[in-house]
């Protein structure tokens, strides 16, 4: 019910404006019609006045005996004859025995106008009072000639048509018409909604529908579309993650617990130390397994350590000295160029280096190569190996999680399988890439990091 109120209180809001905004266009347009009607209307009858005043005019240079000062329309006009000493000669009779209606003192060869309200005069009407100068022999006359001004309104003629076609214009067009036409255009907004209504966790296979139209409503679709689109991917890789993870962590805890079986079904015959060395082993795989769980959970949240400026040189020989190899039967051999250095964070770029170092290591036959350079602004980091390389096909497939070649499950059965894609992770969180390239003989890992400055020497 609320979100139905919402839903309709849209659409009043959006109709009330629309409402307000034809209000104030009719309003406008209606001003704008009566102040030009009126005009016509006040031009017209001050054409009026004058051709009345010049009528009388004639006849006054005829004479002042025999002037008709009776106006065209009696019931609105009214004329009086002024003479040179200002005394009224001759009126309408309804000026009959007034003083003159105005103190309009015109230019000899023009006539004047003006508006009038109130006074002994008229009264409390309003009027427009013409002035009209008349030359005779014996001085200058003049005719005064009034006539009731139009109202800001014009007349109920013209107010009430425009009054009652600015409300159809308000309620119609305004007010009813933007609310049909908003219903209309959210239309594919409540669609939506009901589709993305309908999506559980367990079921993001369903797509809000795409409009016809390319506009903003069809933006939103894709968008959202593109949203569930990611969500469905995000899903099924967790779930996939999941699976696969209680299937790695099956296996060692599986092993343990056959081992304290057997052990426990012939406590007096068990081999306790050797039982406790293989539970040893499987806690250990179970353990590294954990670990590896819990840094792609740390990768996947975004969760980042200090970031500083590291000099990749130094990194990279340290761990190389601190790691033991296979006596006798591999050989590391690196080069590396001084003075490279890169952002980052310590503990992770360390744990991808020794994941790429373990990787080699693995499936070396006698020899792990590790080199260091600097490349246009990017420190390149490459391990390599010369055992039996990776198919172009299969470059990334070792980077899926819990992806494990034939190769590698053969020399390595307890590997995880999250070596290779965590120090991948580890590579995209730092702005760098990480892929196997070509190599003329065995698996060469390629990491490529922004460098930057190498940080200032410290100490004394």
């Amino acid at each position: 019910m609320i979100a139905v109120w919402r839903r309709w209180s849209i659409r009043i809001r959006l109709a009330t404006v629309a409402g307000a905004v034809m209000a104030m266009l009719c309003t406008a347009v209606a001003v704008f019609v009566l102040f030009a009607v009126r005009q016509e209307i006040a031009q017209d009858r001050t054409q009026r006045l004058f051709d009345n005043a010049v009528n009388v005019g004639k006849q006054l240079r005829r004479g002042v005996q025999g002037v008709d000062v009776t106006p065209v329309d009696a019931s609105r006009e009214s004329v009086q004859v002024v003479d040179p000493a200002g005394r009224v000669a001759a009126a309408s009779p309804d000026m009959a025995g007034k003083p003159p209606m105005t103190h309009l003192a015109p230019d000899p060869d023009a006539f004047a106008t003006a508006s009038s309200c109130g006074g002994k005069v008229f009264g409390d009407r309003c009027v427009i009072v013409l002035a009209y100068p008349v030359h005779r022999h014996d001085g200058l006359w003049q005719v005064n000639v009034a006539a009731p001004q139009v109202p800001w309104y014009v007349g109920s003629g013209l107010l009430v048509p425009l009054g009652v076609g600015w409300l159809l214009l308000v309620v119609a067009a305004g007010a009813a018409g933007s609310y049909r036409i908003v219903g209309r255009a959210l239309r594919p907004v409540h669609t939506i909604t009901r589709e993305l209504d309908q999506i559980t966790a367990g079921d993001l296979n369903h797509r809000v529908p795409v409009p016809a139209y390319r506009d903003e409503l069809r933006e939103l679709a894709e968008t959202a579309n593109r949203t569930l689109g990611r969500a469905q991917s995000a899903v099924e890789r967790q779930l996939r993650f999941a699976s696969d993870a209680s299937h790695d962590l099956r296996s060692p805890l599986t092993a343990m617990r056959t081992q304290i079986e057997e052990a426990l079904m012939w406590p007096h015959q068990a081999d306790w130390p050797q039982t406790a060395k293989a539970l040893l082993e499987s806690v250990e795989r179970a353990q590294a397994l954990v670990a590896d769980l819990l840094q792609v959970a740390r990768l996947d949240a975004g969760v980042a350590g200090r970031r500083e400026v590291i000099d990749m040189t130094g990194l990279v020989g340290a761990e190389l000295d601190r790691r033991p190899c296979r006596v006798g039967t591999l050989a590391v051999r690196r080069s590396l160029v001084s003075g490279v250095a890169v952002c980052g964070e310590r503990i992770a770029l360390t744990r991808l280096l020794n994941n790429l170092l373990d990787n080699a290591e693995r499936h070396a036959a006698s020899l792990v190569t590790v080199t260091l350079t600097l490349e246009a602004g990017v420190a390149v980091l490459e391990v390599c190996d010369d055992g039996e390389g990776i198919a172009p096909e299969q470059r990334e497939v070792i980077f899926q999680r819990f992806a494990r070649l034939d190769a590698s499950r053969a020399r390595d059965p307890d590997g995880t399988g999250l070596g290779l894609p965590i120090a991948r992770q580890i590579a995209h969180s730092h702005g760098g890439t990480l892929a196997a390239e070509d190599s003329p003989r065995g698996a060469r890992f390629v990491l490529r990091l922004p460098a930057r400055a190498t940080p200032p020497p410290t100490g004394p």
